[in-house]
């Protein structure tokens, strides 16, 4: 089932300011979409709001063809046929597995219902476990069982406010795969809520990445890594940072051509359609740490500020003339010192400017 918010506005009793400030996303049937961005940004009151269990100041939140919640409309949460899965897993503790599945099949016949939690079990990978206690396994593994209780009923949505969050680093990875899978299978439209961008890069389709109630961009991961919307974007999505660059027009042969001059050099190879989107003038360049290559041949030399061990290679914070600092992953292999020297390059394929910070 689509889902689509338009300049979405909620607010808190006395609060200074809207808790979603004109939310506007569309999430298409069938895909999986994520919220990410600092604590207290909104994305659990969009999650929320869409649940119907906050009301909207102005706007629409549409299921389909059928507006849930407005100004003047607001259909009650149990009606909306969503489901939720809560950090938490909230399980029923007296009851089995396979009768934790079932709960939200009630009104279902009985052998409908026997079915379609075998059907669950074997999904999630626990068809074995039907009658164990859910104190008898795992954290992972009682995610699954409380991803299946909400796919139990074939909810038109399916709401998922940090489901990974009480899992080690290894399990959340894994698990993340793993529910993307059976969100897939099952062809559920999804929307998850994370702090995690690893997670959401993992699950999602599309994903929004939001700051004090706004939703600055909603697109897929490659395009917020090389194409973020807002400089808000650009900091908050990997690991980057901002250089001063000039973009000026240089006359050549008869025609006018656009050059990026960076603290590194002179910037080449750029995509030409890219390059005239540019605006001129004094900029600052978004460097990600793969936009800088360790090149011991290379005239600018770097002195190493910091380096932080990621197995197969080092993140080093690298400092240039004039105190410009950049970041570079370098192979492992490469085990250079803090205080140390590096010749680098800039090898920029994507190239983003915003206005002077």
């Amino acid at each position: 089932m689509e889902l689509k918010l338009a300049d979405v506005v909620t607010r808190y009793p006395g609060a200074s300011r809207n808790a979603l400030d004109g939310v506007t996303l569309t999430l298409q049937d069938g895909q999986i979409g994520a919220l990410i961005g600092p604590s207290g940004c909104g994305k659990t009151t969009l999650l929320r709001a869409v649940a119907g269990l906050e009301r909207v100041r102005q706007g629409e939140i549409a299921l389909g063809n059928t507006t849930v919640s407005s100004a003047s409309t607001h259909v009650q949460p149990e009606r909306r046929q969503v489901g939720m899965v809560f950090q938490d897993y909230a399980l029923f503790p007296h009851l089995s597995v396979a009768r934790n599945i079932a709960f939200g099949l009630h009104r279902t016949a009985k052998a409908d219902s026997t079915r379609r939690v075998a059907e669950l079990l074997e999904l999630v990978g626990l068809g074995h476990l039907g009658e164990r206690m859910p104190h008898e396994l795992s954290g992972g593994q009682q995610q699954r069982v409380a991803l299946a209780r909400a796919l139990a009923p074939q909810p038109q949505l399916l709401l998922l406010d940090e489901p990974f969050s009480n899992l080690d680093v290894d399990m959340r990875e894994r698990l993340a795969q793993e529910v993307r899978n059976i969100l897939k299978a099952e062809r559920c439209t999804a929307l998850l809520v994370t702090h995690d961008q690893l997670e959401a890069f993992a699950v999602a389709d599309h994903i929004g990445v939001m700051q004090h109630g706004q939703l600055h961009q909603w697109a897929d991961a490659y395009t917020l890594y090389h194409r973020p919307a807002t400089r808000f974007v650009a900091d908050f999505v990997g690991h980057g940072v901002f250089m001063p660059a000039t973009v000026a027009l240089h006359h050549e042969n008869g025609m006018d051509h656009k050059h990026v001059v960076t603290p590194l050099g002179e910037l080449h190879d750029i995509d030409p359609e890219l390059l005239q989107g540019l605006p001129l003038g004094e900029r600052d360049l978004l460097l990600r740490a793969d936009d800088i290559v360790h090149d011991d041949a290379a005239p600018t030399q770097a002195r190493i500020v910091r380096k932080a061990f990621r197995g197969s290679e080092f993140l080093y914070t690298l400092q240039i003339a004039g105190g410009h600092e950049v970041l570079a992953h370098v192979p492992s292999h490469h085990d250079h010192q803090v205080g140390e020297s590096i010749g680098i390059r800039a090898e920029v394929d994507h190239v983003v400017t915003f206005a002077r910070g």
